[in-house]
């Protein structure tokens, strides 16, 4: 079968989308029927919606109340307490740049969970209450104010959160885990927070809360779709091509490198050395100071010259010559009893004190005429000092060195009270008697070192390293002790094997019920897992997607447990390990969309010709429009579809005191919230507060951050830590942070914080 017809034959067993996800009726809260919208509620109107197959209601004005009934808002509460995943979702059309409020659940001032859609500010907010009891808002930019259809879902499952809009993984984010305590007496809104507050104007549809972890599927179920549909395929087929394209290319391009490596076989590629800027060839030699150097292998190797003891002939005597290492015979000078060789100057003063300077020229000396005289010295003469080999005095200290020395490799030049002498530098000896030139001391070889058990010493030019024999760490620059890999966490054992440490370093064993060499340990299962389950711990099998039961024996029916995608008409067939989505026969079950008497394919996306701001995407055979995101510090910001960017704009807003107003794009902070005004609507969130780190936070009346305090029975917000317990009045331990009703009372709560046992405050009952 040709790669065109299993193309057909997989996009008629794959095409799918979803028509529905079965929910347990006990996880669904379906807002609109426990409020009983329609019936009652000034300001909602029920209008057409994004689909027929539900109520829509249009929310107008800021005289509503949509409140639900103590008996509803109990229920809710009941089915919501305790839980750590739910998903609350919402297909709705909100007004272009609104801010309001979607559902609230709140008591008091503290909202457990409530969803706002901010215009504005282009935001999606989350609020809730975390488990350490402090108020939470995470916020999303995306705008939803757009005045265009949207689905929106909002899935919590403990600390992670997953913000979906119109079917697409906006963000997904880790966050402090909801503390949903909530108590019985809670307040339910509905497109509002209160009768003043966070008015949501717009059309709202299929409002509903699923006290369960992916509730975005019921959704949008393709998002839980197993089998590709023709257009995945199509482009796997294409990017296939695109591989086998690449792959011929780069066989060609291996071929020819092939042939070109095997026209090396016959060159001989010879190793150089590179000194001071010289190549040498291999086997090639030079002198390098007082060194006898050869080209190895690529490698510099270095003796020291051998200088034999010169034979001066009568009127010679031996001495260095520059550029020379070893002494050469030079003619020689008698002058005032003592020789000298071939080129030293004297000087002598006369009875007037008058200085004269001679120089040792073919055997004889010769007065040298000073061109200069005496440079004028900055000393008293008490510190000035004369020499033998000059006129001129120097000053004591004078610097000798910099006039110029013989000081050469590894050696370095003193300043002495009437000349300067060579030095070798630490770590290095001298090859000849004047220290003009020195070599390397190799403490190791000569056993000059302090390297001491469990390491080895290295030669370093002037110095020497002790390393660490493998398996042992260092002590100090000298020593080394045993390490313990199993200890340390710093082995290379499977989490399933047992480590056992070794004389420098460890071995691995693999823990019972697991197989393998101990770095790598797989679970056994004696061959019980079936239809392609696999073992992952002792008898312990993971079933793959269609099966189920403890040996992955059972299949799954897709079909009629609602765990399948088939939408558009199609029909659920189960299959062993799977099921197939078939299209009945005169049915369309593409999924494409028919936008402006134009075919739109599902996944589409493009922008309205009437409308530049506006972005249409085909999702399951529904088109979803939304206004662009602004970006108002973009200085290239499109003000025709991002007016709020407008500075010029005049609208104004009023204080919530009544007294003061602002212009649009003003910001002031009212009850720990900051505000501001945008096109004559206010939108307020939470003000930010630096983090703190202390066990007891309180926060002080008139402020709006916590802060730091002692005394447990003065915190707001306490650490608890459960270790630790209070005595009650009949003498049982309490959990700190657990609270009870005093007994034979009933408006006395007490509270333990922290092994303190909180003076108790008294409740009024209504």
């Amino acid at each position: 079968m040709g790669l065109f017809q299993r193309f057909l034959v997989l996009c008629m067993f794959c095409i799918s989308s979803v028509v529905g996800f079965g929910v347990d009726p006990a996880l669904r809260i379906s807002v609109f029927d426990e409020l009983t919208l329609g019936e009652g509620f000034d300001g909602v109107t029920q209008v057409q919606g994004f689909h027929g197959e539900s109520r829509a209601f249009h929310f107008q004005g800021t005289s509503r109340e949509v409140k639900a009934p103590a008996e509803v808002s109990k229920r809710t509460v009941q089915k919501l307490k305790g839980k750590n995943e739910f998903t609350v979702l919402a297909t709705l059309k909100q007004d272009h740049l609104n801010s309001g409020v979607i559902l609230s659940i709140h008591h008091s001032e503290h909202r457990f969970l409530e969803l706002e859609s901010s215009g504005q500010r282009s935001e999606v907010r989350l609020h809730y209450r975390t488990r350490s009891h402090q108020d939470h808002t995470e916020v999303f930019p995306y705008s939803l104010a757009d005045d265009q259809w949207h689905k929106v879902s909002i899935a919590v499952s403990a600390s992670h959160v997953i913000l979906h809009v119109d079917c697409n993984r906006i963000y997904e984010r880790v966050v402090e885990a909801p503390y949903m305590d909530i108590p019985e007496d809670t307040s339910f809104w509905l497109g509002q927070r209160n009768a003043a507050h966070g008015f949501f104007k717009g059309v709202m549809q299929d409002v509903e809360i699923l006290v369960m972890p992916q509730g975005y599927i019921s959704q949008c179920p393709d998002l839980n779709r197993t089998c590709p549909t023709c257009n995945d395929f199509h482009g796997l087929v294409q990017k296939i091509m695109e591989l086998q394209d690449i792959l011929a290319k780069t066989s060609s391009k291996l071929s020819r490198a092939e042939e070109k490596m095997n026209g090396l076989d016959g060159c001989y590629c010879e190793r150089t050395c590179s000194v001071k800027g010289v190549v040498y060839r291999e086997d090639e030699g030079w002198t390098d100071g007082c060194r006898n150097c050869t080209c190895t292998n690529g490698t510099v190797q270095c003796d020291a010259v051998s200088c034999p003891p010169p034979q001066c002939p009568a009127g010679t005597a031996p001495a260095y010559v520059k550029g020379a290492c070893c002494k050469e015979c030079l003619s020689v000078c008698l002058f005032g009893g003592r020789e000298l060789v071939e080129g030293d100057q004297r000087a002598v003063r006369d009875s007037s004190g008058r200085c004269l300077l001679f120089e040792c020229r073919d055997r004889s000396m010769h007065r040298v005429v000073q061109s200069e005289p005496c440079p004028e010295l900055n000393c008293p003469e008490s510190e000035q000092v004369a020499l033998n080999s000059r006129c001129c005095k120097v000053c004591r200290g004078h610097d000798f060195c910099s006039e110029g020395h013989g000081c050469v490799e590894h050696s370095d030049c003193v300043n002495l009270e009437a000349g300067d002498c060579c030095v070798c530098k630490d770590g290095f000896r001298p090859l000849r008697d004047d220290n003009a030139y020195c070599e390397d001391i190799d403490e190791c070889a000569e056993g000059k070192h302090y390297c001491r058990e469990n390491t080895m010493c290295v030669n370093t030019p002037g110095s020497f390293m002790c390393i660490c024999h493998t398996g042992y760490i260092r002590i100090d620059d000298y020593s080394c002790t045993e390490h313990d890999e199993c200890l340390s966490g710093l082995h290379n054992c499977d989490e399933n094997a047992l480590c056992f440490n070794m004389v420098g370093g460890h071995s691995c064993s693999c823990k019972p019920g697991y197989t393998g060499n101990g770095t790598v340990c797989k679970a056994m299962c004696d061959g019980l897992c079936q239809n392609g389950g696999t073992c992952v711990s002792p008898n312990n099998c993971a079933c793959q997607q269609g099966f189920t039961g403890e040996r992955c024996e059972t299949d799954i029916n897709e079909c009629k447990t609602g765990r399948n995608t088939c939408a558009n008409d199609t029909v659920c067939f189960n299959l062993e390990g799977g099921y197939d989505c078939r299209c009945p026969h005169g049915h369309n079950c593409t999924g494409d969309c028919i936008h402006d008497n134009k075919v739109k394919h599902s996944g589409q996306i493009w922008v309205l010709d009437s409308d530049r701001c506006s972005v249409c995407s085909c999702q399951a055979g529904q088109v979803m429009c939304r206004r662009m995101v602004c970006d108002c510090d973009n200085p290239n910001a499109d003000l025709f579809c991002c007016p709020e960017c407008d500075p010029r704009l005049s609208s104004q807003c009023l204080h919530q005191n009544g007294l003061l107003t602002f212009g649009s794009g003003d910001t002031w902070v009212e009850n720990c919230q900051q505000c501001q005004c945008l096109q004559g609507q206010v939108d307020c969130w939470p003000l930010p507060c630096p983090p703190v780190d202390c066990e007891f936070t309180v926060v002080p009346e008139g402020e709006c951050c916590p802060r730091c305090v002692t005394d447990p029975c003065q915190a707001d917000t306490i650490r608890n830590d459960i270790t630790k317990t209070c005595t009650d009045e009949h003498n049982i331990s309490r959990f700190s942070g657990s609270s009870w009703i005093k007994h034979g009372t009933e408006c006395t709560l007490c509270q333990c914080k922290v092994g303190y046992w909180q003076q108790p405050q008294h409740h009024n009952r209504k």
